[in-house]
């Protein structure tokens, strides 16, 4: 680990900088600059961010899921690939880091970090950079508009749940069919039922694209689907009906030995999605359950693989469709709590591979410089 000639006998910086991708915000760093992969770096993160702590008041963590987020990118040995980049969620009341999945949002800053870090050498007007996400080992690709050797910041593209608009960046998804279990769909059915302790029973489909996520019709919980993120965290029996829903697919796709052992890992999500009316800006409904709490607008990677979802025939996310969209639009419109958001999707194969699959996103860096973290820990 390479610390700076400012450090003193209390702390020591680290370079850092922060992004902001999508509607998330991420510390990213170069392996170089931290301990090797294992406890010490994953407590060196934790410090950074301030966990655990709900208010990550002593670190840079905003006391948002969206907020709390880390990113590690270094040039790729992949003949397929530019760079290769790690996600990590990074807790905030609980003392854990996770690496099992991947965040889309923050995905969308990987490409210009790389270029204005020199990882990627630039190209006018747009860069196309392949980016190896280690946590699900598949190939992401952003096309990223630059302008004298740096990625481009401002622009006319506008995302829901970020103030003003950027230069629009487009991502491709359609690589990351079985990001985390080889299968579109891993339990080899597009309805699975699961069944509660307490009896209930609960029709799910079970979809794997950029991130594994169970989708859930809202109407099963007396829901709408457009219900605010406050109204659904306050609703406990609610978070623990879909926390035991999650568990028991995880158990059944070999996640964990044990869904009763509680602290899971994060991966897979849950999305509740609901009709939209037919005159409504969007197609569909969908609230994103990520570690018991309610996503602000839409996880990337959750809205990649509703789309994929959405035309896989039988699942019921296809049934919750209004009907003039079962036939297969290119785009989807996501309705989440921020507003909005569109994804093109074209699949082949009757679902079974995607022609294009992605969004825009914008992507804007924040602070660069160095972070400081206590000798305390050690490393």
């Amino acid at each position: 680990m390479m610390g700076s000639e400012l450090d003193d006998a209390d702390q020591i910086e680290i370079p850092c900088v922060v992004m902001r991708g999508g509607t998330s915000k991420a510390l990213f760093f170069r392996s170089r600059d931290l301990p090797a992969p294992g406890r010490d770096r994953d407590n060196l993160l934790k410090r950074a961010m301030g966990t655990p702590d709900e208010t990550q008041i002593d670190g840079m963590g905003g006391a948002r899921l969206n907020t709390s987020k880390v990113a590690i990118v270094d040039p790729s040995e992949r003949p397929d690939a530019d760079v290769d980049y790690t996600f990590a969620q990074v807790e905030i009341g609980s003392d854990r880091i996770g690496y099992e999945g991947n965040c889309g949002n923050i995905s969308s800053a990987v490409g210009p970090f790389a270029i204005d870090e020199g990882l990627v050498r630039a190209t006018e007007p747009v860069t196309t950079v392949r980016i190896h996400n280690t946590n699900t080992g598949t190939i992401l690709v952003a096309r990223v508009p630059v302008a004298g050797a740096r990625a481009r910041v401002f622009g006319e593209c506008a995302i829901p749940g970020v103030p003003g608009t950027g230069a629009e960046i487009l991502m491709d998804y359609a690589g990351t069919i079985g990001a985390a279990t080889g299968r579109l769909l891993p339990t080899g059915t597009a309805i699975e039922t699961v069944h509660l302790d307490d009896g209930r029973v609960f029709q799910t489909s079970v979809c794997d694209v950029a991130n594994p996520c169970v989708f859930i019709e809202a109407s099963a919980f007396g829901l709408r689907g457009d219900e605010s993120p406050e109204q659904i965290e306050s609703d406990a029996a609610l978070i623990a009906a879909t926390e035991e829903i999650r568990g028991r697919v995880g158990q059944a796709l070999g996640f964990w030995p044990d869904w009763r052992t509680g602290d899971l890992p994060a991966m897979p999500m849950i999305v509740l999605v609901g009709r939209s009316a037919d005159d409504a800006p969007s197609d569909m409904h969908a609230r994103l359950l990520y570690l018991r709490r309610c996503h602000p607008t839409m996880a990337g990677t959750g809205a990649i693989c509703l789309a994929a979802a959405s035309r896989i025939a039988g699942t019921l996310v296809q049934r919750v469709l209004s009907e003039r969209h079962r036939g297969g639009a290119d785009v989807l419109r996501i309705g989440h709590p921020g507003g909005t958001l569109d994804v093109r999707v074209v699949a082949q194969d009757d679902g079974r591979a995607f022609q294009a699959l992605g969004f825009p996103r914008t992507a804007r860096r924040l602070m660069s410089g160095s972070i400081c973290i206590p000798r305390t820990l050690g490393s």
